[in-house]
């Protein structure tokens, strides 16, 4: 049995909060594979169900984000899920909006919602820091996790990485990470089509009638030389000509006589 865990604030007011989109993960993991109806239990909401064969417990906790630890540690300790087997879905500052980081064990961060289960529950579970983007002053931080998403982000990068995280949640189950952050990654930013080389035209290696192309329109063909031997016949055919009449003359002549 796997636990995956939504890291919010409860609340209409906070819904829409960058700082819930560990909330809209589990919403989108729950409708994708038609778990159970939500319950309040264990100061959270906890839905049901299976992924590939797999029992997997989704949990909202509902004690407001520095008190995230008491929910997930309820269900830690009724269900005896061991913390190698949770799996924490949470808004990360350091990456750009859209970005996808796995992470086992470590530090929180900053992050109040991992301190608070850091201390109920241990720090040897997966993290998977979901990118909100850093407003880039410290002093912005609080009203950047604490403001919506855009309608542009909403309707661009934000549906695509929820949809991905949700789509390829079995591969994190089943412990290939590398594979989980590498699909979810394309949903993202599909990679592009590699573009196709140009065919070069290929090069004349000859043309008809033995003619070459220089590439500077038709070439004229010189006229052939002569024959020798059919020179030398006409040749012989104009020094006959004389003579075979003087022969002619000479024979008459003769008759005449």
């Amino acid at each position: 049995m796997f636990l995956v865990v939504g890291l919010g604030n409860p609340g209409s007011g906070y819904a829409g909060n960058r700082h819930n989109i560990g909330f809209m993960a589990a919403d989108e993991i729950v409708r994708r594979y038609s778990f159970g109806p939500w319950r309040r239990k264990f100061q959270g909401q906890l839905a049901e169900g299976d992924i590939d064969g797999i029992k997997v417990l989704v949990l909202k906790p509902e004690t407001f984000m520095n008190l995230s630890g008491q929910s997930v540690g309820e269900v830690l300790r009724f269900y005896k899920i061991p913390i190698e087997d949770v799996i924490v879905l949470h808004d990360e500052l350091d990456l750009p909006p859209g970005k996808l980081r796995v992470k086992r064990a470590g530090g929180h961060g900053g992050h109040n919602g991992l301190r608070s289960i850091d201390a109920h529950c241990g720090k040897d579970y997966r993290r998977v820091r979901l990118g909100i983007g850093h407003p880039g002053d410290k002093a912005l931080v609080h009203g950047h996790v604490l403001g919506d998403f855009s309608k542009s982000e909403q309707n661009g990068w934000l549906t695509a990485l929820l949809d991905g995280v949700a789509q390829e949640l079995p591969r994190l189950i089943k412990g290939d990470e590398s594979a989980f952050m590498s699909k979810v990654a394309n949903f993202v930013s599909p990679p592009k089509p590699k573009a196709e080389k140009p065919v070069k035209p290929q090069k004349a290696t000859g043309a008809p009638d033995g003619a070459k192309n220089t590439g500077q329109g038709p070439v004229k063909e010189k006229p052939a030389k002569e024959n020798s031997a059919a020179k030398n016949a006409g040749s012989d055919q104009k020094d006959d000509a004389p003579t075979s009449m003087a022969a002619a003359l000479a024979k008459a002549f003769r008759l005449k006589k």
